[in-house]
């Protein structure tokens, strides 16, 4: 795969005019293979234009975001299309599974986009839901269907896993669960897993924690402690 590298990422609306806005200001990280990246800020901050140019939902005004030996920050509207569809797994705060779908088929709608997909069965059994296949999800809890949608976005054996704010609508004991599974996503199953909140409990779980205020990065340190998400004080 290759390591993934933001170079001088800058996002600007309306640019040239009056009321231009700097969405990203000279943005420069690295993500690591296997491990857990939390990306933290407030709102406003620039973490969801950061978020929408990392999964190709949009493109930087310029910098370079570098996937390997690809730049693609220079691709076309279809290359874009291709890379949301093999390298990205997108995990949201609301699970958006659809209601007339089983979990597993749900999973397995996911799967039959891309051209080399994990298998269903092993990635339920992943998520720790190995019995629950069968079922809708009216008939599954939150945490539950957060763990389907994980296993959504694993089954497509994803380059970059993106997380947008997954524990906000979980309790706190069903949160630590779902944050521990990202973790041993990366960790055991040597993923690049990124995670969206604005939760500064939840950035001590991570590996590496990089803080955004008005667009700029402020903080990019490798956390050698993570706290134990069932420690984590929500």
């Amino acid at each position: 795969m290759g390591k993934i590298k933001i170079n001088h990422i800058f996002k600007i609306y309306n640019q040239g005019q009056d009321n231009e806005v700097v969405a990203l200001n000279d943005v420069s990280f690295e993500l690591d293979e296997g491990k857990l990246t939390i990306i933290l800020g407030a709102s406003g901050a620039g973490k969801s234009t950061l978020l929408n140019i990392l999964g190709g939902m949009d493109n930087a005004t310029s910098g370079e975001f570098l996937l390997g030996d690809k730049d693609v920050a220079k691709y076309s509207f279809k290359e874009l299309s291709n890379y949301r569809r093999n390298d990205i797994g997108f995990i949201f705060q609301f699970y958006n599974l659809l209601p007339n779908l089983t979990a597993k088929e749900n999973i397995d709608l996911s799967a039959s986009i891309v051209s080399s997909p994990l298998n269903t069965d092993e990635v339920l059994k992943l998520v720790g839901l190995e019995k629950r296949g069968n079922n809708f999800p009216s008939q599954l809890s939150g945490g539950e269907q957060q763990r389907v949608a994980i296993a959504r976005a694993i089954v497509k054996n994803p380059t970059l896993l993106l997380c947008d704010e997954p524990t906000g609508a979980l309790d706190s004991k069903t949160g630590a669960s779902i944050i521990k599974l990202l973790y041993d996503v990366a960790n055991v199953h040597n993923r690049t897993v990124v995670i969206v909140t604005h939760n500064s409990e939840i950035a001590k779980c991570g590996q590496r924690i990089i803080r955004i205020a008005d667009g700029q990065i402020v903080e990019n340190t490798i956390n050698e402690h993570p706290l134990d998400p069932s420690e984590v004080k929500w």
